[in-house]
């Protein structure tokens, strides 16, 4: 039989495109790609709830009734109670709305003597504790209300050797003017889990001798946007006052919520916005049924499944630096995100390879299968200047400089592992020299 013919090159026609390379994505500590069932409830909410849920008709009475269910899956989620979500735009806007509440609390707290409580005298500021890993949506609120003499914030540095905000220097932070502790429930660049139960436990006993004292009582809020379908989040367990809530973490839609324990009763919050009074007056707009449907649908997958998610995660993320120290040699691969004794999501690897030539962008650049960053997208615009987290948790600068964050998903297998090993490797050949 004749071989076949090579495809004819007809200059005046469209040329042949070789089929595209495959993609391996594993950047989901980036963001996520909505479920199959999340997609078909904000569509069903499309069709069937479209009216203003503040309207008595049945599109409207629809549409409260699925913004209802969804806020109980939520609470679910959570191990919080449905009257305490409040629904906002994502995790930025609930992270500035803690901030920006307590900011207001404080003042007003001083100037009625609420509670019991003394005034500090005459131009107190509220004060913050925080750490130095925080997002962005934390750290810069607080700074700018720093710079603006509006706040005092300590920045508490994490352990070079754990990687976490240690408890006994976050209590060491506290100041009689302390009205919030900030900490993050889980880093999204390292994975590392911190010490939020044994925090929210000693603010706890640090609150009932500060009221004797007429001191502020204390809150503890964490941003638990990307721990959230990674592993069991549980608001009694962890003790916090506010729990922010980011839905495109955990294959759900952009949009987020924040839970307050005993709003507006146990727990106080002022709204940044003010309009129609949806959602209790403390986050007015006409609601995004379609997205909170999503949202709620989100939800209710986690508390289903999260264990096997989390399970599933971890195996195929153990099997990739395995294989990345089988390929590359252990001492050529450096795990950023490795501190012993130290708890860490189950799906993130934040990982260098060493070479002066191998900073993470370049390696990321010559990589044709492998979709992944250098580190948080908020930080995205750093150049080649290492990651401050890595820098914050001790990783020596070189080897900050060549960091890669691979963070793997539910549906990631370990072929697609292999696949991004090899594309590593070849990256790697490419910019030394050898390919």
């Amino acid at each position: 039989m004749a071989a076949a013919a090579a495809p004819r090159r007809d200059v005046q026609g469209p040329r042949e495109e070789s089929p595209p390379e495959r993609k391996v994505y594993m950047d989901y500590n980036a963001t996520t790609p909505l479920e199959p069932e999340v997609i078909q409830a904000i569509t069903e909410a499309m069709w069937e709830a479209w009216g203003n849920p503040s309207s008595s008709y049945p599109a409207g009475r629809k549409a409260k009734e699925i913004i209802n269910t969804a806020r109980e899956s939520l609470a679910k989620m959570i191990g919080g109670n449905p009257p305490d979500i409040i629904f906002t735009s994502g995790g930025t806007e609930s992270n500035n709305l803690v901030i920006h509440s307590m900011v207001r609390h404080f003042r007003e707290s001083q100037m009625a003597k609420e509670d019991g409580v003394e005034p500090l005298g005459n131009g107190a500021k509220p004060h913050f504790v925080t750490c130095t890993v925080e997002h962005d949506s934390i750290r810069l609120p607080l700074e700018h209300l720093k710079e603006d003499g509006v706040a005092t914030v300590t920045f508490v540095p994490v352990s070079k050797v754990s990687g976490q905000a240690e408890v006994d220097d976050v209590l060491a932070a506290v100041q009689p003017t302390t009205c919030l502790v900030t900490i993050m429930l889980a880093n999204n660049e390292t994975g590392v889990i911190m010490h939020v139960p044994e925090i929210s436990q000693r603010i706890k006993a640090l609150n009932s001798r500060r009221v004797a004292l007429g001191l502020p009582r204390i809150l503890v809020h964490t941003d638990a946007a990307q721990a959230l379908g990674k592993r069991r989040v549980d608001v009694e367990d962890l003790g916090v006052d506010f729990l922010t809530i980011a839905g495109h973490k955990f294959y759900g839609p952009r949009i987020g919520a924040l839970y307050v324990r005993g709003l507006g009763e146990l727990t106080p919050l002022h709204p940044m916005l003010f309009g129609g009074g949806q959602e209790r007056d403390f986050r007015p707009g006409t609601e995004n049924t379609p997205m909170i449907a999503g949202l709620g649908k989100a939800a209710e997958l986690v508390s289903k499944n999260c264990e096997a998610y989390e399970a599933h995660m971890r195996e195929v993320r153990d099997y990739l630096e395995a294989r990345l120290q089988a390929e590359f040699g252990q001492k050529r691969i450096h795990l950023n995100s490795q501190f012993p004794g130290t708890e860490r999501l189950s799906n993130t690897c934040n990982v260098s390879i060493r070479g002066p030539q191998l900073q993470g962008r370049l390696v990321l650049a010559q990589c044709r299968t492998l979709l992944a960053s250098v580190g948080a997208a908020c930080h995205s615009d750093l150049g080649d200047r290492p990651s401050p987290v890595l820098l914050s948790s001790g990783v020596p600068f070189d080897v900050a400089r060549n960091a890669l964050r691979l963070s793997v998903g539910r549906s990631t297998t370990k072929a697609e592992v292999d696949l991004v090993v090899e594309d590593l490797k070849q990256a790697v050949a490419r910019l030394e020299g050898s390919a």
